[in-house]
C-alpha cells in the first residue's frame, strides 16, 4: 500500500491520465489470487494471468495475448508496476519524441553518481567512466511487430528490459529524458520516499501571489 492505495493502482492511474491508451493490460502470475481482491475491476484495464519466469517471458506472453487485437505498427507501452511516481511531463515527451521514430525508445536519465566496480569482498577494483551512461526507466515504447520479433529471438529471456531485446535486432532505441522522481520501488525505504513525493504533490503552493502590473 502507498498513500492509501496499492502501488499498482497509482501506476495504472498516472499512466492513463497522461497517455491515451487503447487499453491497459496488467500481466500477472498464472496463480495470482490478490489482484481481484486488492485492485478489482477497472474501466479499460484487463488482467492477463500470463506471467513467465522472467520479465521478457512475461512481456512475450502478454504480446501473444494481443495477437489479432494489436496491429504490427501499433505502439506497445510497457511500464513497471513499481514505478508509481511516473510524471505527466515525461510521458508527454515520450509520446512527442517517439511519434514518428522508426524504432521506438524509452525514458531514461543520465548517470549522476560515480560508478564503482567491486571485487567479491566489496573492495573497489576501479571507478568506471559514466560518460554517455543512462539509467533506463519505463515506460518503454515500441511497435508491436518489432517487440514481438525482438522477444521471439533465441536468448531474449536474458534481456533485463524491452530495449535490450530490441537492441538484439541491431536496432538503436531512442533515449528520452525522464525524471528522477520516476524511480523503481525496490527496497522498503523506497516506499517512504514515494509517499513523500506523492504527499508533496498534494500540498498547496506556498509562493505568494504576485500583483499584476
Amino acid at each position: 500500500m502507498l498513500a492509501g492505495k496499492p502501488v499498482l493502482v497509482h501506476s495504472i492511474e498516472r499512466l492513463s491520465l497522461a497517455m491515451p491508451l487503447e487499453g491497459t493490460h496488467v500481466l500477472l502470475a498464472p496463480d495470482d489470487s490478490h489482484y481481484a481482491h486488492v485492485v478489482g475491476p477497472r474501466a479499460g484495464v484487463t488482467a492477463l494471468r500470463c506471467g513467465g519466469s522472467t520479465r521478457a517471458a512475461t512481456v512475450r506472453n502478454g504480446l501473444a495475448a494481443l495477437r489479432g487485437i494489436a496491429g504490427e505498427a501499433d505502439w506497445i507501452v510497457v511500464h513497471d508496476a513499481v514505478r508509481p511516481c511516473i510524471d505527466a511531463a515525461s510521458l508527454c515527451r515520450l509520446r512527442a519524441e517517439l511519434g514518428d521514430d522508426p524504432v521506438g525508445g524509452l525514458l531514461a536519465v543520465p548517470m549522476a553518481s560515480s560508478l564503482k566496480r567491486s571485487d567479491a569482498v566489496r573492495r573497489i577494483v576501479r571507478t568506471e567512466p559514466r560518460d554517455h551512461l543512462w539509467n533506463a526507466q519505463t515506460p518503454q515504447m515500441f511497435r508491436y511487430g518489432v517487440l514481438c520479433e525482438a522477444l521471439d529471438r533465441a536468448g531474449a529471456d536474458a534481456a533485463t528490459d524491452e530495449s535490450q531485446a530490441v537492441e538484439g535486432l541491431g536496432l538503436h532505441p531512442r533515449l528520452v529524458m525522464g525524471s528522477r522522481i520516476n524511480f523503481k520501488i525496490t527496497y522498503p525505504d523506497d516506499l517512504a520516499l514515494a509517499e513523500a513525493l506523492l504527499a508533496a504533490e498534494l500540498r498547496p503552493s506556498t509562493s505568494p501571489d504576485r500583483e499584476s502590473a
